[in-house]
Formats: C-alpha cells, structure tokens, sequence
C-alpha cells in the first residue's frame, strides 16, 4: 500500500484580496495566508507519512518581488526531504510567467517536469509511473494530452496536467482536452490542476481537480483542500479530501422581506453570521453579504447604504474572526411600479422616463468627461485587479444604472406619498 498527496493553484505568496483596505482586518495573517495553508499541507504530508507529493501546476504566483518565495519553498522541501518524501510538479501558467523561478535550483527530493515534451518518472519502491508535462509559457492552448505516452501496464500510472478540460467558467482555456483524451492514456489516477474548485470529473478512472488550498478572494469560497489518495495492491481504494485553508470566504445571501425594522434587519444580520462562523470549522472568516428581497424598508437601505455597511461590519466584529469584505443591497420595492406608471400623475411621469433611461459605458464617460482623466491616471494594478476601479463593463454598468434607478425611484416614492 501507499498513499499520495494531490494538490495544485498554490499561488504561493498571493495576496488576499478585499480585506486589505479594512483597518480592523489582521494584515500579516492575510498576508501569509497562502504560506500557512502551505505549512498546513506540509505537515499534514509528514503527519500521515505521505509516501509522495504531486503539484499540478501554479506552484508560484507569477513572477517573484525577490527570492523570498523560492527560499520559503526551498525550506519547505526541505522538511519533506527529511521525513523522505519526494515531490513532483508540473508548472502552470502563473509558474511560466516567471523568470527568476527558472533559474531557482531545486532541492534533491524534487522532480520537475520537462516543458519540452511529455516525461514519465518511475518509483519502483512503489510500483508508480508519473507522467507529466511543465508549460513552456504563460499561454498553451494546444492539447498537452495528445503527446502523452500509453500508460505503463506494469505500473500504477498518475497523469499530471495542468488544464480546463474542455472549459470551466472564470478560467482560460488553457491545455484543453476531453475526458476521452484522458481515458484513452489508460492511467489510474488524473492528478488536475487549473481549477480553483475542487472537482471530481470522474471515478473511473480518477479524474480530480484538487483546487487551491487556501481562497484568494470571493469568488473562491468554501473550504479548500488537499486530495489524499490510498493505493493498496495497484487499486485506489479511498479519494479524501483534508483542508488546509486558514481563512475561509463565504457568500451569504440574506432575505428581509419579512424584516419591517431596522432591529429586525440587524438581528437577522447577527444570525446569518453566527451560522457561517459555525460552517468554518472554527477557522477565521471573510464573507461578503448580499441583501434581497421585497424589502418594507427598501427605501431607507438604499438612502444610507454606507451606515448599514459599517453597522453590519460592527456586529461582525462582535463575534471575533470575522470579517465584512463588501455589502451589496439588491433588495426590492413592495410596491408594484407597474400600478404606479399606469396612473396619470407627475411621479408616474417621472418614473417612466426613468426607466427608459438607457447609459453605458460611451454615454457615461460623456456625462461625467473627468471620468476619462482620472482613469487615464490611475496606476496599472489597479485596473486588473478582480473588481477593478472605475469598472465600465456592460455588466458594471448595467448594475450601476439599476442602483441609479432604484434609488431614483425610491426618492420620488417617498416624496409622492408612495412607499
């Protein structure tokens, strides 16, 4: 028998993102967050004495400040060369967009994939053949598989491959290829990376995304994990999953369409929170909150959305390890503006015109020119972030003029005598 660690996404030394700008928010331990889930992985491999370690792709986080991040995972390599297990990595694309990581020696226990072409290692002590290929650059969108050897009927083979498959939304394409590509190798276990969440494609053979270890930002919520694989007389019989993150994301959604209060709001608020905190298994928690629903106090929400936002983040800080990242307010009127357009009144006139009210991004920058200066200023980074500053995409200003709207509507409600 023998037993293999899968994981990938790494990002060593990302940031997190979204926390940052919070002054009550633990910096350092944003900061290193990727480092201690990495520390988390480590010890959990000595720990239940992991016979290997595969990585699949995106070890690195793209091109390094300096060599702090090498000799972090140096040291780390280090330890797991001590309790003798060995290590193999294919690169992603975040890994190929560095140029100091190609030049970094490795420590002996750590075999790194040619980018070249496909290269099959053997462990004998094991009855293994790892297959795999490194990319050769930031962007590979030819199929990988298609060069990879038949699989070694006298070993227990495991594919490593950075890849989409066939695509997955808010990833690029990269290395893509079918699930028929991959059962065609004939390989025992398709060790994948690429993919944030983990997924499991298929159970015969094995085809796993392992996802990262430890969320970014929002959009990577849940726990994130490690796939530990047991292997006893050349058959998988168990595929488990062990967290490592620190810090877990949450996106909650709360309805207060029964809320007529602002007591009641904040209470169902406290609730929320007190239920996601319970869900992260006792690690810190960053959430960000969504409020829908017909609300009777939809007005007074959209009129001071800053005030609800920093007492919703106050009741978060009441309850220790959490942290508010963002407050969105998506709720709605009770009110049936249909009713309300169809009568012969000045709100209703102006509500009409309201809604026929059409912008996007070209229209906008021409409302308000200064937009077009300030962008044109702003630094680099922030432009590419994930929810980047001054956002004119269709979708962002299609949220933005909702917001416009609903708050237009709301005031002229409100005046007219209509709630």
């Amino acid at each position: 028998m023998f037993r293999f660690l899968h994981t990938a996404d790494i990002h060593l030394d990302s940031p997190l993102k979204g926390l940052e700008v919070h002054e009550d928010a633990p910096v350092e331990s944003i900061r290193g967050a990727t480092r201690r889930a990495f520390d988390n992985l480590i010890d959990l491999a000595i720990e239940e004495k992991i016979d290997f370690v595969v990585i699949s792709g995106d070890l690195y986080d793209g091109d390094w400040k300096d060599y702090n991040t090498g000799l972090f995972f140096a040291g780390r390599m280090g330890k797991l060369d001590k309790a003798g297990i060995k290590v193999f990595i294919v690169s992603g694309n975040h890994d190929a967009a560095s140029r100091i990581t190609k030049a970094m020696p490795l420590p002996g226990n750590v075999t790194l994939f040619s980018h070249k072409k496909p290269q099959s290692v053997m462990l004998e002590e094991f009855g293994v053949t790892i297959h795999g290929q490194s990319y050769p650059s930031r962007s590979v969108t030819e199929n990988l598989v298609s060069h990879y050897p038949q699989y070694d009927p006298h070993s227990f083979n495991i594919g490593l491959l950075h890849s989409s498959l066939t695509g997955r939304e808010g990833h690029e394409n990269y290395a893509p290829c079918t699930i028929h590509d991959l059962h065609s190798k004939g390989y025992d276990y398709w060790a994948l990376g690429h993919i944030h969440q983990r997924e499991i494609v298929s159970e015969d053979p094995w085809i796993v995304f392992s996802g990262n270890i430890q969320g970014r930002h929002i959009k990577e919520t849940g726990s994130k994990s490690a796939t530990l694989v047991t292997v006893e007389d050349g058959h998988i019989i168990e595929v488990a999953e062990r967290d490592l993150e620190v810090l877990r994301w949450s996106l909650c959604r709360l309805d207060l369409s029964e809320c007529e209060t602002s007591e009641s709001i904040y209470e169902a608020v406290r609730q929320l929170f007190e239920q996601e905190l319970d869900l992260s298994e006792g690690k810190p928690l960053a959430l960000r909150l969504i409020l829908v629903g017909e609300s009777p106090i939809h007005t007074q929400l959209l009129e001071r959305t800053t005030q609800w936002t920093e007492e919703f983040r106050g009741i978060a800080s009441t309850l220790g390890d959490v942290w508010l990242e963002k407050v969105q307010f998506q709720t709605s009127r009770k009110v049936l503006l249909e009713k309300i357009i169809g009568e012969d009144s000045p709100v209703a006139g102006l509500i009409q015109s309201i809604k026929v009210l059409e912008l996007d991004s070209g229209s906008l920058l021409e409302l308000v020119p200064e937009l077009t200066v300030l962008k044109s200023k702003l630094p680099a980074e922030i432009h590419i972030t994930d929810e980047p500053f001054l956002d004119t995409s269709p979708e962002k200003i299609t949220e933005l003029c909702t917001e416009v709207e609903e708050l237009l509507i709301s005031r002229l409600l409100q005046h007219g005598g209509n709630r």
